[in-house]
């Protein structure tokens, strides 16, 4: 048994274990998911991905898919380790700065997708990364 005075008596040695690789896992399973999004949506269902920039058009590829929701993963690990350190209750502030976050997040396609099925899939997009971080970052 466990005796380490910062591990609970009813942890097993796999549960920390298990609990270091989650986080990373969510983050890595949010860009595998929207990845996987937008492989249906562009090559598989043809859907045009593009939104307005500086007066022009702009395609969303995969580099930006996986990107976004890359540093979206890493951004919000970071600010829950801040406040799980320096709040006592970190875990449910970080659930609600993220929601509200990823509402905020939304705004973005509704104002610069080209076409409504670009504004559906990006929207699509935001929420699937979303529901992969929120509950994978947060559970403890």
């Amino acid at each position: 048994m466990n005796t380490s005075p910062n591990t609970p008596v009813h942890a097993s040695p796999n549960s920390s274990a298990k609990a270091s690789l989650r986080r990373p896992l969510a983050v890595t399973g949010a860009c595998a998911a929207a990845l996987a999004g937008w492989v249906l949506a562009v090559p598989v269902a043809g859907t045009a991905l593009t939104v307005r920039m500086s007066g022009g058009v702009q395609q969303v590829g995969p580099v930006a898919v996986v990107v976004a929701s890359l540093l979206a993963g890493l951004a919000g690990w970071a600010l829950l380790a801040v406040l799980e350190r320096f709040t006592a209750r970190g875990g449910r502030i970080w659930t609600i700065v993220a929601l509200a976050v990823l509402a905020l997040s939304l705004l973005g396609p509704l104002g610069s997708a080209a076409g409504t099925a670009a504004t559906v899939v990006l929207l699509l997009l935001h929420l699937v990364v979303g529901a992969v971080l929120v509950p994978g970052l947060a559970r403890r």
